[in-house]
């Protein structure tokens, strides 16, 4: 990996069942969580019907605005996987099968069991380099800053594997946990806001949550600076204890 101060990132996730709700979505957290751990930033998450001119528009789109642009869903075999297709397009760029997609399909399929269906899956765009599938055989592939991968859990986080050596990073994030403890937002939300904008290259938020324990708290700090990270959370534990100090009784 080569280091960068700062590398960006869009995440294009492709296919009618994600938005019908049929599956659900196991990829954007373990992607956002992978890359954020590597020093890329995850700025965007869309996610687009299998329709050509709405995957062809939001690539081009996201392509130019990141450092990176991943996709996941939509290289299958069946009529619906057009996201090679779009790709193509998109880069104003030929596909047809290539020789490389095909071997790689040879070692999991006889002859016969390579159909003309499984055979979509070799079809890539003018090109691109490969991006092997470990699992299944079935590669994704890499053109221009846009990774193509398959949608499948397990065969996205192989393919992931493979090719985070290959990219540029950036700082890594350095993140800081809070508790609030016994304190509800509404009680430290100004001191909260006093404090983020002290410290503008800081990202500070606060998560409610609810278990059988009750409300709990957490205020969560985010920069590429660490001792400006550990200032701003200096301040959010000083005022933490100042509330409740307040909020205790005579």
């Amino acid at each position: 990996m080569r280091m960068a101060d700062s590398v960006t990132a869009a995440l294009l996730i492709i296919g009618d069942e994600i938005l019908t709700g049929r599956t659900k979505d196991k990829n954007i957290g373990y992607i956002a969580e992978y890359l954020t751990g590597i020093g890329i930033d995850l700025r965007e998450v869309r996610i687009v019907p299998d329709v050509e001119e709405e995957i062809v528009s939001a690539v081009n789109a996201l392509r130019s605005r990141y450092t990176y642009l991943f996709t996941t869903g939509g290289i299958g075999p069946t009529h619906d996987d057009i996201t090679a297709d779009a790709i193509a397009k998109a880069f104003g760029v030929g596909i047809d099968y290539d020789p490389r997609a095909v071997a790689m399909l040879r070692e999991r399929y006889t002859p016969e069991e390579l159909n003309e269906a499984r055979m979509r899956m070799a079809r890539i765009p003018d090109g691109a380099d490969l991006i092997e599938n470990p699992i299944s055989k079935a590669p994704g592939f890499r053109i221009g800053n846009v990774y193509v991968m398959a949608g499948v859990p397990s065969i996205m986080q192989a393919m992931l594997d493979i090719i985070a050596p290959t990219l540029k990073t950036g700082t890594r994030m350095t993140i800081e946990t809070v508790e609030a403890e016994g304190l509800a937002e509404g009680i430290y939300a100004a001191g909260l806001s006093e404090i983020a904008a002290a410290y503008p290259g800081v990202s500070i938020g606060s998560y409610p949550s609810f278990s059988t324990a009750g409300f709990r708290n957490q205020i969560v700090v985010r920069g590429k600076d660490p001792a400006e990270v550990a200032k701003a959370v200096s301040d959010i534990r000083s005022m933490l204890g100042r509330l409740k100090g307040d909020l205790a009784p005579l």
